[in-house]
């Protein structure tokens, strides 16, 4: 199993193919899946990300958007919402909105 600081020191590169993958799979695009990354970060560009690990990618996210917090429900069994560590939140928000959008919840909604 694998650790929390593990999934922390991983590439986001490979994190962000997984999440691409993901929404893919089930007709959604990358591009789709940079909007979410976009509004939920205030990352300009998906470029300057690049060598950068998850832990990084996540602290150092330009502005966390401020409506992140009408993120809500379950995710791998644990409610967004009543997460404690903020890491662990704002990576939770991110696979939350990603599941939402490869359920195929509007665009509209997803970004709330």
């Amino acid at each position: 199993m694998m650790t929390r600081q593990d999934v922390f020191e991983m590439p986001f590169e490979k994190v962000y193919q997984c999440l691409v993958q993901k929404a893919e799979r089930k007709g959604r695009t990358q591009e789709e899946v940079d909007q979410v990354i976009k509004w939920l970060t205030g990352y300009v560009s998906m470029d300057i990300l690049n060598g950068l690990t998850y832990g990084q990618f996540l602290s150092l996210a330009p502005m966390w958007n401020p409506r992140s917090d009408l993120i809500t429900g379950s995710i791998c069994g644990v409610k967004v919402e009543e997460i404690d560590d903020p890491m662990t939140k704002k990576m939770r928000q991110l696979d939350k909105l990603i599941d939402e959008l490869a359920t195929g919840k509007p665009m509209e909604k997803v970004l709330r």
